[in-house]
């Protein structure tokens, strides 16, 4: 009885795992349920509005995909206006590119005219050999406008290259760059003007030992060429001469190594003694119709002559100041004065050396070894009146469009 009196002991109670936060992933749109912070009646007949709206509202939100930040699209697919400009054309001739660099050209128009006009003044030359028959004046004008031709061409090619930087360009091989090339067409040149002047030379010498034999070898006399052919090459040479000369100046280049001394004071057009030659002989030409017959025989003889003998002198001449710049010299009779006026100077004790040379037709070189007794100031303004000295003495002065001098 006793025993049946003691409670029974309750039996452990098994412990029961804690609720999963998360729920397994099912097929299907899965739906997290969430703790309201709207308190739950379990005594009410319908669940709540607010409970209801706020517990869709928070499936809504687990049922839509995140929503993910705006990435950087590396298109513009935004209309855009081109700009309707014409497309400036670049006058610099080197610095064009692009796909139509086949419509650009390496000249300008100014020399192109040069160039075309030279041509032609080639072509005035053959039709003076042409037409002058059996005149020795006339052919040896047509050697001269040859000549004043390929002069023409030379310097328009000149200009023609020195549009290109590599013309200027110094380097170890050409240290003043492309420009001595120049000079070696301009000695060319002098060989071909001598040669000419020894052509006419041997052309006279045969007529004349003709004449002199007893059986010549032609028993005809030649007839004289009609005054109209004479007249009218003679006219060319003069406008083809002029033009090249004033309107073009296609001999500025060329004349610089030709000009005299005595031949300063005249105009800018007869101060070349090539120009002078041409029109002095063309000049003589139109009063030949004037003479007789006889007289007209000899005059045209004589005229030929002087003509290669001018041409003679002329190419020896050509060639000797062109040498001298092949051979990096510069003999003037300027430069021994220079020295002593450079000497004379109160701050130069005395002059060691110097050495006066030219590369091509625009550059100069003056390198100087001197004694001074001054200061830093007072040799930089030495320096300055030595290289004012040599400029205005060996170049024509400033301005004058002479050539370049370096002073070292």
């Amino acid at each position: 009885m006793a025993a049946s009196s003691m409670p029974i002991p309750l039996p452990p109670r098994t412990p029961t795992p804690p609720p999963d936060d998360t729920v397994d992933s099912e097929p299907g749109p899965s739906v997290l349920h969430q703790h309201s912070a709207v308190s739950f009646d379990p005594k009410a007949l319908s669940p709540s509005p607010l409970l209801l709206s706020s517990d869709m509202a928070l499936a809504d939100a687990r049922l839509s995909p995140p929503s993910t930040p705006p990435s950087l699209n590396p298109f513009n697919f935004q209309p855009a206006m081109l700009a309707k400009s014409p497309i400036v054309k670049s006058n610099i001739i080197g610095q064009r590119r692009g796909h139509k660099y086949k419509h650009s050209s390496v000249m300008t128009m100014d020399q192109k005219v040069r160039f075309y006009w030279s041509v032609c003044h080639m072509f005035v030359a053959g039709y003076t050999a042409w037409k002058g028959g059996h005149s020795a004046a006339i052919q040896a004008l047509s050697h001269l406008i040859f000549y004043d031709g390929l002069g023409a061409l030379l310097c328009v090619l000149v200009e023609v290259f020195s549009n290109f930087e590599v013309w200027g360009r110094s380097s170890l091989v050409h240290p003043f760059g492309l420009q001595r090339m120049e000079v070696i067409a301009g000695f060319a040149l002098s060989i071909l003007l001598i040669f000419f002047g020894f052509d006419l030379i041997s052309h006279n010498a045969k007529h004349t030992l003709e004449g002199i034999g007893h059986a010549p070898h032609h028993p005809h006399s030649h007839d004289p060429v009609s005054s109209g052919t004479v007249e009218l090459t003679a006219v060319l040479a003069i406008a083809s001469t002029l033009v090249s000369a004033v309107a073009l100046k296609n001999h500025a280049r060329i004349g610089k190594a030709m000009r005299f001394a005595a031949m300063k004071s005249l105009p800018s057009v007869l101060s070349n003694p090539s120009h002078f030659l041409t029109l002095s002989c063309s000049a003589t030409l139109l009063l030949l119709p004037l003479v007789s017959l006889q007289t007209y025989q000899r005059v045209d003889k004589v005229l030929s002559l002087s003509i290669a003998l001018a041409m003679l002198f002329l190419g020896v001449h050509l060639a000797m100041n062109v040498g001298s710049m092949l051979l990096m010299s510069y003999p003037s009779k300027e430069v021994p004065s220079v020295i002593m006026d450079i000497a004379s100077d109160p701050l130069v004790r005395s002059v060691d050396q110097a050495k006066f040379w030219q590369a091509h037709y625009g550059l100069g070189i003056a390198n100087l070894k001197l004694r001074v007794e001054a200061g830093d100031e007072a040799l930089v303004k030495l320096r300055e009146r030595i290289s004012s000295l040599i400029r205005n003495r060996l170049s024509g002065g400033y301005g004058s469009g002479g050539q370049k001098w370096e002073v070292h």
